[in-house]
């Protein structure tokens, strides 16, 4: 049936519709303005994370803060993951589900005004409180798309029961001695985590390849650019009081690094990988926490090495170099491994992606040894690049191989 004209189709639209399952090979699918607008409150919280991660690392509190800023930012990442996954199979864009959306975008900012006290008191209730708003708005959800799409109902009513429990496990975590809270958390976790593959045992719901793909993709650019936001607020200090050959060194070096990360993420089409193995969807969604952590991380390490410009930090030199190379290293290990198994790895040997993390390591000590940071930073970008210029060879010798006549 030809789809309606622009021109010939009737103004407005109903307010509500039902939410029936939308097709896996849709055409022509792409991210809404709705889940544009989504990703944007993600800003707020995943910055408010980075930033504290940075003030605990310039405070030499590295083991602490780092614990905290994974806690925290699994609570972000999940979210925005669990909502992703709905949109791409039940995205109907009626006025409920626009308002549910909402509701979940006021979670996430009631999260990020949380982060500051889970950090310095190990006070999670806000974070826990906006976290439990956004999954409740799913619960909802997924209740309307149980009650609209029969085939999946059994599916949808799972996602629904087991986050109605867990959240109530997370509220009662709150009123536990802080051990035993910190162990609560982790079993959590494993229980949210179980959720999605307990749901789908028998049905799975019909998300969209190249839709997930462009998702995770918006999703590492937000996490790229609130790394360049906070390397910029970092560098402000040193750039009034003077521009430096070494704020010309450390901004151009961390600028190179976050781009260079850009650059390989992006090296190969995901949507394609995940259109032939859909059954990696599940090691290839949920390893994506390890890259976007990497990322924001990468980026409070930036800003912890510009602090050094402008005053005196707790934390050594080589404390600051491996702020930066840590990140960086996790980012490359985890890239291959997610891409291999979809035959996408945008570096394609695996020897390559060993040698380049070894560099950084070595890199990062010699900051420790006494290599001036601003330096450290750019060399830290040669094995970055290194593998870039390789993936640039590799691809270029492919298409010259496919189109010579055979």
């Amino acid at each position: 049936m030809p789809e309606t004209s622009e021109l010939t189709a009737p103004v407005g639209r109903r307010w509500r519709v039902p939410m029936g399952a939308r097709s896996a090979d849709e055409s022509h699918r792409a991210s809404t303005p709705l889940e544009l607008l989504f990703d944007l409150t993600f800003v707020v919280a995943v910055a408010a994370a980075a930033v504290e991660l940075a003030h605990a690392v310039a405070d030499d509190h590295v083991g602490d803060g780092l614990v905290s800023f994974l806690m925290v930012f699994f609570a972000i990442w999940w979210a925005w993951m669990n909502f992703t996954w709905f949109a791409s199979a039940y995205d109907c864009d009626d006025v409920p589900y626009r308002l549910l959306t909402l509701l979940q975008m006021g979670g996430v900012l009631v999260l990020a005004a949380g982060v500051p006290a889970a950090f310095e008191d190990t006070d999670f209730t806000a974070v826990t409180a906006g976290y439990v708003i956004m999954r409740a708005a799913m619960v909802t959800q997924w209740l309307r798309a149980g009650h609209s799409d029969p085939a999946s109902r059994s599916t949808a009513y799972r996602y629904a029961a087991g986050t109605v429990v867990i959240q109530a496990g997370w509220l009662a975590r709150l009123a536990l001695p802080e051990t035993a809270g910190f162990v609560g958390f982790f079993v959590l976790v494993v229980l949210e985590l179980a959720v999605p593959p307990w749901a789908e045992r028998h049905t799975g719901t019909t998300w969209h390849p190249h839709h997930i793909a462009e998702r995770y993709g918006l999703f590492t650019i937000i996490v790229l650019g609130e790394s360049v936001l906070a390397a910029s607020r970092a560098l402000t200090p040193a750039v009034e009081a003077g521009v430096t050959t070494d704020t010309v060194l450390l901004g151009g070096g961390g600028l190179a690094a976050l781009f260079g990360c850009w650059w390989l993420y992006f090296a190969a089409p995901a949507g394609r990988g995940l259109a032939t193995h859909r059954g990696m969807s599940f090691y290839w969604g949920y390893g994506h926490y390890g890259i976007f952590a990497a990322l924001a991380a990468l980026g409070a390490g930036l800003e912890v090495t510009a602090e050094t410009l402008v005053h005196d930090i707790h934390a050594s030199d080589g404390v600051a170099g491996f702020a930066v190379a840590l990140p960086l290293i996790a980012f490359l290990l985890l890239l291959w491994a997610l891409h291999a198994p979809l035959e996408a790895a945008p570096v394609t040997y695996l020897g390559v992606v060993v040698a380049a993390c070894g560099a950084l390591a070595v890199i990062a000590w010699t900051a420790a040894a006494g290599l001036a940071l601003p330096w450290a930073v750019v060399l830290l970008n040669l094995p970055i690049w290194a593998a870039i210029a390789l993936q640039v060879i590799v691809d270029d010798r492919r298409t010259r191989t496919s189109t010579v006549p055979g």
